[in-house]
């Protein structure tokens, strides 16, 4: 898969904000601050397309992103810390599990993992859910490039076993790593669907 465009369309804060023109959706969870935004901007070769931050929680909102005029990206707020208001973060659970779970346009989760530090509870209770839902998912490790390479191999074992996955991928926003990979995983499940 190529990427010639990419432009955001909109932030959703319910259901009802969600794009209606059911084109493919491909969603990006993980924990706060391991690098979703970055990864996007990677894959659509866009700086600015989604915003970074060092503040974990900066994403507060379902954040869609128009793809070659085929498909959607979809950035999901990070589970886990995150330095927003309380109210803020339990209103996320039920709109993200709900899109997650009814969103019949979706056609892959991207579970991204930090590759510096075995998965964690919240990784592991993300992918289940996500395998006991029959979600087609993929976990993909993030920040390759600060680790080195018999490291990443341990990583992508220890992800495996933990996550209890075949499909895993590492990947790096520096070196662009697995960035090819990914993509190619992305265009099977939009022209078959599991």
């Amino acid at each position: 898969m190529k990427i010639s465009s990419a432009r955001f369309v909109t932030s959703a804060q319910q259901p009802d904000d969600f794009p209606r023109d059911r084109r493919p959706e491909i969603a990006f969870c993980g924990r706060s601050n391991i690098g979703k935004s970055t990864l996007l901007n990677t894959l659509a070769n866009s700086r600015g397309l989604a915003r970074t931050s060092s503040t974990p929680g900066r994403t507060q909102t379902v954040n869609f992103f128009l793809i070659n005029d085929r498909l959607y990206f979809v950035d999901l707020p990070g589970y886990g810390y995150a330095k927003v208001a309380k109210d803020v973060r339990k209103n996320w659970g039920p709109m993200i599990e709900g899109y997650l779970r009814d969103r019949p346009q979706l056609k892959l989760i991207v579970v991204l993992v930090d590759s510096r530090m075995p998965p964690t509870d919240s990784d592991v209770l993300m992918k289940q859910w996500l395998d006991h839902c029959q979600i087609p998912n993929i976990v993909v490790l993030t920040k390759t490039d600060k680790i080195s390479r018999n490291q990443l191999q341990q990583a992508l074992r220890t992800g495996a076993t933990k996550l209890n996955t075949k499909e895993i991928l590492a990947f790096s926003a520096v070196t662009s790593l697995g960035k090819d990979q990914l993509l190619n995983r992305i265009q099977t499940a939009i022209d078959f669907p599991q």
